[in-house]
């Protein structure tokens, strides 16, 4: 147990790594501008972009897509941030979903009928996690099966399932430019990245400005870099409109209500919500503030409003980014007004194509340089909600096999994927779900040591 000196060492390191508080008040401007370095660390126009390729949308019906899903993003944002769960977090869409949309498309007829099935299901699954938030039934859950050995493996293993994506993806498997340009590229950024967070420690207070802007710094530095490597295209910026509107419902779309395609659905929300909890846990363990129980239900209300609005705005179900808890380890800015900024920035860039264009732009390369330091740092946090966990015998399995699970998965080629059992896809899926639930089952049935 923590003696009371161990408690007053733990928050005085954990007020040292935080310059901004929560509630702490910071001024328009520099909300504004904090809230854009999150947003150019998210890759918020990849899940619609891959779902646009996956189902074969035109340019038109892609761009509105995108324009959807950004809009979304920010009120989504705005929503958990100050009126539900009240945490610093950032909503983006989720990619938990992917392989059931593209399912639900095809086994409804595609074009407008394929999509409209999606919609309707996404609708009924949201208002069924607004009932599991209400009734407080999703917390009963979490308390009973989540104590911190587990809790801390989940956050562990949020950050290494993104790992091996920022690495291979974002920066070996990068179309923008040659293996040699991206590994040089994220090399850059990363490095740029640690520089500013290093001389925001050497000076202390006085070098906070170094911490507080490192993850901008770090991409627009690679940006630069990019282009001297002539690798920087910014053509998709020139073409795009500066104002455009987002699809309207009932008018550009509709909503139609397939049982199987909603009980589909209904289990991709159960598997959102489990996926969504590691980021809370990242989030709550990086500002020092445990989850309450009102903090959880009001979270899957609020999970559940920001996908009702993704439906009703023709996008896909959203979800918390852990992407941010990194960005709040490494700067120190916890504020939510941040963050509104963040849901600000998102719906504006909704509107206007250009700023979207722009955001999408940037180099994967960069970006990856960047999210592979931020996915260290989420898993990180995990280590230290476990290190006042005694490590047994039982505690090495519980940590040790989700781990095992999560690369098995991240790695698992896709052909072998496809030819397993529907549901049994959607499981493994989401190597954040499936190793969840294994070191979720592995505290429960492995016996205590006597």
């Amino acid at each position: 147990m923590k003696t009371q000196v161990d408690k007053q060492d733990h928050a005085q390191v954990k007020s040292q790594q935080l310059t901004v508080l929560p509630e702490d008040k910071i001024s328009f401007g520099k909300s504004a501008v904090l809230g854009l370095q999150h947003v150019l660390a998210m890759d918020v126009y990849v899940v619609p972009f891959l779902i646009a390729m996956l189902i074969g949308l035109g340019s038109n019906q892609s761009s509105a897509l995108i324009q959807s899903t950004f809009i979304a993003a920010g009120l989504a944002t705005i929503v958990q941030t100050y009126f539900c769960m009240k945490l610093p977090m950032a909503q983006g869409p989720s990619y938990v979903p992917l392989g059931a949309i593209v399912t639900i498309y095809a086994a409804s007829g595609g074009g407008a009928l394929g999509w409209n099935s999606v919609l309707g299901a996404s609708l009924v699954g949201a208002v069924l996690v607004i009932i599991l938030g209400y009734t407080g039934i999703f917390n009963k859950i979490v308390k009973s099966f989540i104590p911190p050995i587990v809790g801390g493996t989940i956050i562990f293993i949020v950050g290494l399932s993104l790992l091996p994506t920022a690495i291979k993806d974002n920066i070996y498997g990068a179309t923008d430019a040659t293996i040699n340009q991206n590994v040089l590229l994220a090399l850059i950024s990363a490095a740029v990245l640690i520089l500013f967070v290093i001389l925001g420690s050497l000076f202390g207070k006085k070098g906070s400005l170094f911490r507080v802007t490192s993850v901008m710094v770090a991409l627009i530095v690679g940006c630069v870099s990019a282009q001297f490597m002539g690798v920087l295209d910014f053509s998709a910026v020139q073409s795009a409109n500066w104002f455009s509107m987002p699809r309207i419902p009932f008018k550009d779309f509709g909503f139609s209500f397939d049982f199987s395609a909603i009980i589909t659905m209904v289990i991709i929300y159960l598997v959102l919500l489990a996926e969504t909890t590691g980021t809370w846990f990242a989030i709550s363990n990086v500002i020092d503030k445990p989850l309450t129980d009102k903090n959880i239900n009001q979270g899957v209300v609020g999970e559940g409003i920001s996908c009702l609005i993704a439906a009703g705005l023709g996008s896909t179900p959203v979800t918390g980014y852990s992407t941010n808890a990194g960005i709040i380890s490494i700067t120190g800015i916890a504020s939510r007004r941040v963050f509104l900024a963040v849901g600000g920035w998102f719906v504006l860039f909704g509107f206007s194509g250009k700023l979207a264009a722009l955001i999408s732009s940037i180099p994967t390369a960069v970006i990856g340089g960047v999210f592979a330091i931020v996915c260290g740092i989420i898993s990180i946090n995990g280590i230290q909600v476990m290190k006042n966990v005694t490590i047994r015998e039982k505690e090495m399995y519980i940590i040790a096999i989700p781990m095992i699970l999560t690369l098995a998965l991240v790695l698992i080629p896709k052909d072998f994927l496809y030819t397993l059992p529907t549901f049994v896809q959607y499981l493994l899926g989401s190597p954040i779900l499936a190793a969840s639930l294994a070191a979720i089952l592995l505290n429960k049935l492995l016996p205590n040591e006597k």
